[in-house]
Parts: C-alpha cells; structure tokens; sequence
C-alpha cells in the first residue's frame, strides 16, 4: 500500500475516521495496532508473521534484560536480541550476497563450489522495522527506557504504519510515553499534518517521479559512453531524485502520524546546505545516522581513544550503513567513501583550528558546493547496479571517457538544471531554520494558495505510481 495511491487515502480516510470517532483509548490502539498489520500485510500477508514474531521476542528479551541484575546476565540477553534480529536480517536481506562472495572466495583459492540460491523474497521494510525494534532492547540496556508491560503498546511502536516501511527509524523509548495516553484532538496539528503530507506527495509525485526520475534512469541504464554534460545532468536529477522521494516518505509519514495524535522526529534537515560531511550527516537521514552513532559509534569508542582510533570507527560504521542500504558492494563503497570524507574533513578542520577566515559566508558557499559535488560523486556507487556502470560514469564526468554520446534532450538537461537549482536556494535559504518557522511567518492567503498549487500538480500529474525508493531497503 503506497502513500501515492487512492487505495491509500480511502485506507488513510478510513482510520482517520474511526480513530477519532472512537471515545476508547484502548480501542483506538488496538484499531491502530490492526491497521497497521493490515498496511503491512497488503504486500505480502505471511511476513506480517514475521514482523510479529520478532516483535514479541524482542518484548520478552526487553523484559530480561531489565529484570537481570547480574552485568553479565543484561549483556546477554541483549547480545541475544542483537544476534536474532541481525540474523533475520542477514538471511533474508544478506543471504544470497554471502553465499555468492564465499562461492567467488572459494574461487580465488582454487576450489569449485556451486552454492544453492536462495529464493527468499525480501520482507518491505525489514531493515526499518528491525532497527525499531532493536532499539527498545538497546534502549533498555543502555538504561535510557523502561520496559512497557504492554505487549500491544510494543507492537504498536513497532509497526506504526506511517513509519514503518520506510522510516524515520523511530525509536521505541520515543514513540512509547506517547501511547501513555490519548492525544487530544488540535484543529492545528490536524491540518498541519494533512499540510505534510500534501508537500511529501508533491515531492514524491511531482518532482521526484515527474521531473527527474527520467533523465536518471535514463544515464545510469545507459550502457555505452556518453558525455560529461549528461553525466552530470543524469547525477544531479539522481540527487534530486532521492532527496525527493526520500524526504518525501518522511515527510508523509510525519505528517499522518501528526493526523493521528503522534510527533515523529525530523528525518531531514536541508541536507544539500552542508558545509562539510558530518554537517551532511547531521542533516541527512537523521534517524540512521543518530542509531548508528549511538549503537555503534560510541560504543566502539567513539574519538575516545584518540584520531587513529576515531578514524577507524567512522570506516566502520560507515561500512555497515552503507551495507545496511543494500546487498551490493556498489553500496559498501558509497559507505566508505563517505568515511573516508569524514575523516579527510576532520583532518582538515584540525589543521585549520580556529581560524576566523573559515567562518565567512563566501568559504561556508564555496565549501558546501564542493560538498554537495563530492555527495553527488558518491551517489554514482550507490545508484549504479555495478562498478562497470559507475566507472564510466565517473570517468565520463571527469571529461575523461572519449567518444561519449549525447543522450538527453535539451528540455531534459534545463529541466533537471532548473530544479537542482531551485534545491540547492531551497537549502540554502532555510539552513538555518525549518519549514515550520517559515511557514508561521507566511500569510494566510500564500499558505492556502501554496497548499492548492500542491495538490493541483499532484492531481494533474498523477504519477506513475512508482514505489518509494527506500522501500528496497
């Protein structure tokens, strides 16, 4: 069930309905809780089991952990949960990947092996709601939460169905004092919501589906060699394009729970207006990247052992998110690009120490355009199916690929121009501000008139109906 299709807003309009007809709070969670399970399991009923089962196992696991007093004993119980949700998903998500790069290692060393495939589909969502789940038992490890006594309220912070395919990756110690009791219904909150969501479909439908999806697929499914314009166009319209699609499921799934009573944590903050790769990171995909930090950043040491160290870790844990998004080591290597600026970026910043030069507006804009350049660089390794594909790729944008043939259209290059464009000033000017600020400081008239051109686009357009992208991961 996708966000942009009508089955979606009947279904939505539906529990909207009932929800708030409904004077029971128990009632109106367990019709959430149920409604979920009915989201989830339009796509493929049997995995709904699946969603549950580790769900309840993290509920009892989250219990031990608590009621152990022995520090060995808490360590275990949690390593338990670690090892069973990781192995979910490994089996699933990294179970054909594993086989077949022990096959090629086997390989190398001489010995023939012919592994069996794997036909294992892949559960929607599994690496968000894995992620949800986990972090209730590594919440309570860590002693940052309680255990609830209610398997339902669990299960419903688990499988919230506005974010539960595809993030934000909420955490449980989060989203469970907000079922402590019901939310009172705000006219303002209401419309606010439907507000969101209306701009997340804008962002799905019109721009990321209708304006720069095609000159994407178009470069990457290109197999010969084309030129340096339509490289660059075709990446930027991918960096668009994900940016798109992406914030715009956050930014529906924020919207709908706020419909529903609930506040979900931003997942976005103007990424493309970083100055510098952890500023990035502060920015983009906010709920993996605080999950990452706190889970395994900082217990591996964090920068407390010293830079050598510290540079180690961020390698590390930029190897698992980039592994996280994908089996393929196309997306491993986005990782560890990535990793491999942060620590470029902190070396840098300790040569320059203090100096004042470096906090002038003209350095912030030349340095945040050189790093948007080199984000857009790596998005090349993560959209690229295999490393031949973004070898020509780079090499085309370096001007260094000869005979490269022109494969976009005129209208095609300004068109992913003018939007990138209007992104990067977009950033730019609310950097320092969120959209909540701007929008309460707008007339009435320009918000209504605004909120109409929305919905009159997504209308017009229509839409492929395409999935969101995130949902693969």
């Amino acid at each position: 069930m996708l966000f942009n299709s009508l089955i979606f807003v009947v279904f939505f309009a539906a529990v909207l309905a009932a929800y708030w007809s409904m004077g029971s709070w128990p009632a109106r969670k367990n019709l959430l809780l149920i409604a979920s399970y009915i989201f989830y399991g339009a796509w493929n009923p049997p995995f709904a089991l699946l969603l549950f089962a580790t769900t309840a196992l993290d509920f009892y696991l989250g219990a031990r952990i608590a009621a152990a007093e022995a520090p060995a004993a808490r360590k275990a119980w949690m390593l338990t949960s670690v090892t069973v949700n990781l192995s979910v998903l490994g089996f699933f998500k990294y179970g054909n990947f594993l086989l077949e790069n022990f096959q090629a290692l086997l390989g190398r060393a001489g010995v023939v092996y012919q592994p069996p495939h794997l036909d294992v589909f892949l559960p929607i969502g599994i690496s968000f709601y894995v992620f949800h789940s986990l972090s209730y038992t590594l919440d309570i490890y860590r002693r940052v939460c309680e255990p609830t006594k209610s398997l339902r309220d669990f299960t419903l912070a688990v499988s919230f169905f506005p974010q539960l395919v595809a993030g934000p990756i909420v955490r449980a110690a989060d989203f469970l004092p907000q079922l402590a009791a019901a939310p009172t219904p705000r006219p303002g909150r209401f419309g606010w919501g439907l507000m969101l969501m209306t701009l997340g479909l804008f962002e799905k439908v019109v721009l990321a589906d209708t304006l720069v999806s095609g000159a994407a697929d178009a470069v990457f499914g290109y197999g010969g060699p084309i030129q340096a314009l339509d490289a660059w166009t075709g990446v930027l319209a991918f960096a668009a394009q994900i940016f798109f699609d992406f914030a715009g499921y956050s930014t529906c799934a924020i919207g709908a729970a706020l419909c529903l009573g609930f506040n979900l944590k931003d997942n976005f903050r103007f990424p493309y207006a970083a100055v510098g790769f952890s500023d990035f990171w502060r920015r983009w995909h906010i709920s993996l990247s605080t999950f990452l930090r706190d889970f395994l950043y900082i217990p591996l040491g964090g920068n407390r052992s010293g830079p050598a160290r510290a540079a180690v870790n961020l390698m590390i844990v930029m190897f698992i998110g980039g592994l996280w998004h994908g089996a393929a080591w196309t997306f491993v290597v986005w990782g560890l690009i990535h990793g491999a600026l942060l620590i470029v970026e902190r070396i840098l910043k300790a040569l320059a120490g203090d100096a004042t030069w470096t906090e002038t507006f003209a350095v912030k804009l030349l340095l945040g355009l050189g790093t948007f350049a080199a984000v857009c660089f790596a998005w090349v390794f993560f959209r690229a199916t295999d490393f031949a594909t973004a070898t020509r790729l780079t090499r085309a944008m370096a001007g260094v690929l000869p005979g490269g043939e022109a494969i976009l259209g005129t209208r095609e290059i300004l068109q992913v121009g003018g939007v990138t464009a209007g992104l990067l000033l977009a950033h730019w000017t609310l950097r320092e501000t969120s959209f909540e600020a701007v929008v309460e400081r707008l007339p009435r008239w320009l918000i209504v008139g605004g909120w109409t051109l929305m919905l009159c686009a997504i209308i017009l357009t229509q839409g492929s109906g395409n999935a969101f992208i995130y949902f693969q991961f």
